[in-house]
């Protein structure tokens, strides 16, 4: 118990000691990698996606897509992109969406059988979007560097005092950290990438109340199939919507303020 303590206060002195970066939101961060190698993993990452799954070659659908992401990144700020975002739909029946630090959104055909209207896709790439503003790839590799860097140091001292069954506390180790920083930093990402999610639809012009729909559909198309919130990446659906109601106010009040109202289709 001891060491499993020991392991824990060493990973959370380096977090704490090398945050340096604070979110959207007002979260510490620590963020170990710079702007440029986070844009070029992203731009090659992309490109080999588009290697190696099908593009949608409908016209339409692409139109509408790119319409709706268009208007979403438009709102994005300059430090965070200036430039041209690409588009690309995916043709597969995945219901998802991503987007990547330089600039680079995907969207998979499944998500627009979810996602009913512009509003609620512009929810989806929003969110998306929202975790490349708060830089969250870039804190989800530095988080696992630290981690990994701390779980090396407590082997080495477990071999190095020749502790009997070093190798399942190393698991019971590691089964801890996960649950108990892993997962929960993944969990604040989702949730912190609603708010802001929320907040580029609605400046964008798209009915943030549509979010909430979207969820509820994401819900319905799960078919229940989802592991218990404390032990996945991504928050319940009700968890999701009673954030997003949460900061609904402001971000209508917002939507009613947005000088243009797309019209994707």
């Amino acid at each position: 118990m001891k060491l499993k303590f020991t392991a824990s206060a060493m990973i959370a002195a380096a977090l704490t000691l090398t945050a340096c970066a604070t979110s959207p939101t007002g979260r510490n961060q620590v963020l170990l990698f710079s702007e440029s190698q986070l844009a070029q993993m992203g731009d090659q990452a992309f490109t080999g996606m588009k290697e190696e799954l099908k593009i949608s070659n409908k016209s339409v659908q692409n139109s509408y897509v790119e319409c709706v992401a268009n208007a979403i990144t438009a709102q994005v700020p300059a430090s965070v992109f200036n430039g041209q975002w690409e588009v690309v739909v995916f043709d597969d029946e995945q219901v998802n969406a991503f987007a990547l630090p330089g600039g680079k959104i995907g969207v998979y055909t499944g998500l627009l059988n979810v996602a009913e209207n512009q509003h609620q896709l512009a929810a989806v790439i929003g969110h998306e979007v929202g975790h490349v503003i708060a830089e969250h790839g870039n804190e989800r590799m530095s988080q696992s560097t630290l981690i990994n860097m701390g779980s090396q140091a407590v082997g080495q001292v477990l071999a190095a005092n020749e502790v009997p069954q070093s190798g399942p506390i190393m698991a019971a180790i590691g089964l801890g950290v996960q649950v108990g920083v892993q997962l929960p930093f993944s969990r604040t990402h989702e949730s912190e990438a609603d708010v802001i999610g929320l907040q580029l639809m609605a400046k964008s012009g798209f009915d943030p109340r549509q979010s909430v729909n979207l969820w509820q559909n994401m819900d319905a198309a799960s078919n229940g199939n989802r592991p218990m919130e404390l032990l996945s990446t991504h928050p319940a659906p009700q968890t999701r919507i009673d954030n997003l109601q949460a900061n609904m106010p402001k971000a209508y009040a917002d939507y009613q303020a947005a000088a243009y109202r797309p019209n994707c289709r």
